[in-house]
């Protein structure tokens, strides 16, 4: 998702030989703004604090972090919370090389117990809630989160991005859909159907817990193992699916980075880039689903730089390395970042993921 919605649009328009002519056309739909706050590279970092997800290392200042790092943040939006209320519901650091020529994504376990600025102590995803509050809107969900995450990992972040379920679903649409492999049997608790055939969710989710009951009488739908073709609404109940597969938000996380190295592909292929209709409805899509922030670079900018990155140059890794690392604390159930992860983060403050996936070759997801 992200890959095609960034970096493949990114490459897309110096394929097809417009350049930045091309691009203006479509960039004044981008809307921009003020996402990162304390947590842009050039402003100095927020206070450290001493929890068990915490890094028990000191990073290097931003100035000294070669490579850049875009945040990426997806978000479940239902109606009347697109300016309060939503949490985020994937959380995505894009490292890229110094050399631009590479790039590493690493998804946030969102259950991560941190400290958010000013909020005390919670999962990371509500930190986007928190943050919305009180005519925050989206910006102010961003900065916060965004504060938290460069808390969390030491990283500085050079740009961010912004985009809710509902426009990852127009862009997988508009280029035709995407082929994904199912690595394991996935049933929907969002879409199913009842005996007259209608659709309707399949499963309650009981709370507090937010435990799938079973509907009587609607069939849920269900992904089995195997390639094939995804259209829109398949490739987003796909990616929102954790309740009932084995490893929980890992496989969802798992999965969605498989779909945005999917989608990468597809923008690429000479499907789109040889079709001037497709090519304008991937554009037009991208342009308006995003939320971005370039801090003081203009989309256009953003990509030139990573003109260089191709979708088969990025490495996806887990974190945790795809195994729950659970606590609990006053009856709340949270993640925590195990010391494997936080070497982690310290490879991508010193741009050395590289080094760091060579020895840990069972961090690397595979592409779908």
């Amino acid at each position: 998702m992200w890959r095609g919605m960034i970096v493949t649009a990114v490459a897309l328009v110096s394929l097809v030989g417009g350049g930045t002519v091309a691009w203006r056309h479509y960039e004044g739909a981008v809307d921009q703004v003020d996402l990162l706050g304390e947590a842009a590279r050039d402003r100095p970092p927020p206070r450290q604090i001493t929890i068990e997800s915490a890094p028990r290392w000191s990073p290097p200042p931003a100035s000294a972090q070669p490579g850049r790092n875009i945040l990426l943040v997806g978000i479940d939006a239902r109606p009347g919370e697109d300016q309060a209320g939503a949490r985020a519901d994937s959380i995505i650091v894009l490292h890229v090389s110094a050399g631009g020529d590479r790039a590493w994504l690493v998804s946030l376990p969102r259950d991560t117990r941190v400290e958010i600025p000013g909020h005390g102590t919670d999962k990371l995803n509500a930190a986007f809630a928190a943050g919305s509050q009180g005519g925050g809107g989206r910006a102010g969900g961003f900065a916060l989160l965004a504060t938290t995450v460069r808390q969390l990992t030491g990283l500085a972040f050079d740009a961010g991005a912004i985009i809710d379920f509902a426009g990852l679903r127009r862009v997988v649409d508009a280029v035709g859909g995407v082929d994904l492999c199912v690595d394991v049997r996935t049933v929907s608790v969002h879409i199913g159907w009842d005996e007259q055939g209608r659709q309707t969710a399949p499963f309650r989710l009981i709370p507090p817990t937010f435990r799938p009951e079973r509907i009587p009488g609607v069939r849920p739908q269900v992904y089995e193992v195997g390639c094939r073709h995804f259209a829109g609404w398949e490739a987003l109940d796909y990616v929102r699916q954790r309740e009932l597969l084995p490893d929980g938000d890992y496989g969802r996380q798992r999965h969605q980075q498989q779909l945005l190295t999917a989608l990468g592909r597809r923008v690429t292929s000479a499907g789109v880039l040889g079709n001037p209709l497709a090519l304008d409805r991937t554009l037009t899509a991208v342009g308006e689903s995003l939320t971005f922030d370039g801090n003081g670079r203009s989309v256009t900018d953003w990509m030139f730089q990573l003109r260089g990155l191709r979708p088969d140059a990025v490495t996806m890794l887990r974190t945790n390395g795809g195994q729950f690392n659970a606590a609990t604390r006053n009856g709340t159930a949270f993640e925590q970042l195990d010391p494997v992860t936080l070497d982690l983060f310290a490879a991508a403050c010193s741009d050395s993921l590289d080094a760091f996936a060579r020895k840990h070759p069972d961090w690397v997801i595979q592409p779908s």
